[in-house]
């Protein structure tokens, strides 16, 4: 049983979750996410923690940043959209119990904003910012940092919200590198 309760946007993703892993989810029914469901989100933060867990997709983003914004300290499971995708529809609904599993093996805490390793610097260096091949890059290294896809701004937060550290970010821009040369 998964101790924290995992927020969801509906209840193909519960179900999926279900199929995967013993745990509580708390459906946001969609991104216009009303008040008592906020409210119970910190609710359950405060008494057992939460882990957010969207689609990969534009919405499931806007989601997890609602949420984040709201209720700070959430643990956060990201999905490869590839794991994600089912004729065409990308959500938590159509991955593997496997998928599931591994993200939730890969949950990352959020840290208060500035207090990673990472900086701009060594984003525009790794050519995940003001490159031409900058959003496959990031693409890339966000499933290789298990921090998902963002544009960005959006993946300088997460690397240093996650506190992603040097040595870290350093390595998974290696094996990305040498996965371009193979």
């Amino acid at each position: 049983m998964i101790k924290e309760i995992i927020v969801v946007e509906g209840k193909d993703d519960t179900t999926a979750i279900k199929r995967a892993v013993e745990a509580d989810t708390i459906e946001t029914n969609g991104s216009a996410i009303g008040e008592d469901v906020l409210r119970r989100i910190e609710l359950a933060q405060q008494r057992r923690g939460i882990i957010i867990f969207t689609d990969p997709d534009h919405a499931g983003e806007r989601i997890r940043k609602i949420v984040a914004r709201r209720v700070p300290g959430c643990k956060h499971a990201f999905l490869p959209q590839e794991q994600a995708l089912y004729k065409g529809d990308i959500g938590v609904e159509n991955a593997s119990p496997e998928a599931i599993r591994q993200a939730l093996l890969d949950v990352r805490t959020e840290a208060p904003e500035g207090s990673g390793d990472i900086t701009w610097e060594h984003l525009m260096d790794a050519g995940l910012i003001v490159h031409p091949q900058a959003a496959d890059r990031r693409l890339r290294m966000g499933k290789l940092l298990g921090i998902g896809y963002a544009n960005g701004k959006q993946f300088y937060k997460r690397c240093t919200s996650f506190r992603i550290s040097k040595e870290e970010f350093a390595e998974a821009l290696r094996e990305m590198e040498q996965g371009e040369r193979a």
